[in-house]
């Protein structure tokens, strides 16, 4: 049982303000000295990465259809462990969850799941008494859910505020916080949300500095942590990735032997990464080498299988083209039969070119930024032996992107998609698995561990490639 102090930051809808109030908390009550633990409902990478640079401390993933409903807890305790209050920041609105799904990875699924009280922050600059209507709503809709109070953004003035408070104290719904509009608080957006912290460091720690002093200003720190101390005892035990990797191997098969060098790219170029992707790898007996594809020329030494994940390269197709060296090192990596596991923007890396830049050329494929974004969940099954996943594999994942790949397919496809379409996507050749789709690993530990198993069959480079 886990006694850890836990908020969700909830909204009815997206644009709401949650990511501004729930990082502000975040950084107001690890100023105030205490070991903030932060959450993410949903797949979301980027927001995170401010809550990693309010808290200190890595932010985490809680999706209930990438990982199920069943590992939620046990990833919150893992994550929370050691912490004086966990702060988790809900995805769209409150009762929005995977389409067509119910309430399936729905910030309210996720709170009752770690019963939690739920705050909701609402967008008040267009309504005065109505808002009482609205929380009520919310608040009625399912019984499980615990909505223990409000916190009203985009307050304009003390009248305002006033009328507000007055109606939300005929709903019975407590008032947690009010903030005035405040537009140096924003965060610059593009086509795929948020621009992440590590484009903009300086910038980013500015505004987590704002958004926390507007939270400590507008908001009763005092009564948000009394209700987070509200929140009952939480059955369960907390996620292990030692023991998970121990699960998801062959018979008999532990932690691999001589912790080859797994690369893993980073940077500003490649920031989308799960926590726990880092963690499986150790356990499963790798050693994790970061390096920067924007200004690194050399793979770090000894590596012996590769790892590119999200991010966003078409922001960088310039820098990363110009970074000659490195293509060459991947190539020759490549070619050499290692593994290589490409996801979304390690996809396009390895494309011959993204917006006419030459990458690194390892597949037979170009791609290209879209108007359309496809975004969602997806079910999808191996559909051959790979450096990541053994056939027939199956995987829950999701897409998030605005580029084109042409063809999306090679003629070894890394997936099979079964929901919410039938086709194939992705690239299988030698030793590369590269695809668009996010996987979660801590839901599949086995493609850790076998990707670890191919980086220790695989000889160690003799000196940093390029």
């Amino acid at each position: 049982m886990s006694t850890i102090p836990r908020l969700v930051i909830a909204a009815p809808a997206s644009g709401s303000g949650k990511t501004t109030v729930a990082t502000g908390l975040m950084a107001a009550f690890t100023e105030a000295g205490l070991t903030v633990s932060a959450h993410k409902v949903g797949p979301d990478y980027i927001d995170p990465g401010y809550h990693a640079l309010a808290t200190g401390r890595p932010g985490r993933n809680l999706d209930a259809y990438l990982c199920g409903p069943d590992q939620v807890a046990p990833l919150f305790l893992h994550g929370s462990a050691g912490a004086d209050l966990a702060v988790v920041e809900g995805v769209m609105g409150l009762y929005d969850g995977a389409s067509g799904l119910g309430e399936l990875a729905s910030t309210a699924q996720v709170a009752k799941l770690l019963r939690a009280p739920v705050v909701l922050v609402v967008d008040a600059s267009a309504q005065s008494r109505s808002v009482a209507a609205l929380v009520h709503g919310f608040a009625s809709w399912d019984p499980g859910v615990r909505l223990a109070g409000v916190i009203l953004n985009k307050v304009g003035s003390d009248r305002h505020e006033e009328l507000l408070r007055g109606a939300l104290d005929e709903a019975g719904v407590p008032v947690l916080g009010a903030l005035r509009r405040a537009p140096q608080v924003r965060t610059p957006s593009r086509h795929l949300g948020l621009v992440p912290v590590a484009e903009r460091q300086a910038e980013a720690v500015e505004s987590v500095r704002v958004q926390a002093a507007q939270v400590r200003e507008g908001c009763d720190l005092k009564a948000l942590l009394a209700l987070a101390h509200s929140a009952p005892e939480l059955p369960g035990t907390a996620w292990d990735p030692a023991l998970a990797v121990a699960r998801g191997a062959p018979e008999n098969a532990g932690p691999v032997a001589g912790r080859p060098v797994v690369a893993v790219a980073g940077g500003a170029a490649f920031t989308f990464a799960y926590a726990e992707h880092t963690e499986l790898l150790t356990a499963a007996g790798a050693e994790v080498a970061v390096f920067d594809p924007l200004r690194d020329e050399r793979l770090p030494a000894g590596t012996r299988a590769l790892v590119i994940g999200g991010g966003f390269p078409e922001m960088y197709a310039a820098e990363l083209s110009a970074n000659e060296p490195l293509r060459r090192a991947v190539v020759e990596l490549a070619a050499s039969g290692a593994p290589v596991v490409a996801e979304c923007a390690g996809l396009l890396y390895l494309s011959r070119s993204l917006d006419g830049a030459p990458m690194c050329g390892v597949l037979p494929a170009d791609a290209r930024m879209s108007e359309r974004l496809t975004l969602g969940y997806r079910e999808a099954v191996a559909l051959s032996d790979n450096a990541l996943a053994a056939a027939g594999t199956r995987v829950r994942g999701h897409e998030f992107h605005r580029t084109v790949l042409e063809p999306g397919a090679g003629t070894s496809p890394a997936w099979g998609m079964t929901h919410p379409a039938r086709r194939v996507e992705g690239h299988v050749q030698d030793g590369v698995h590269a695809s668009y789709l996010h996987v979660h690993w801590a839901a599949e530990p086995s493609l850790a561990h076998r990707l670890a198993a191919g980086a220790a069959a695989r000889p160690p480079l003799e000196a940093p490639c390029g």
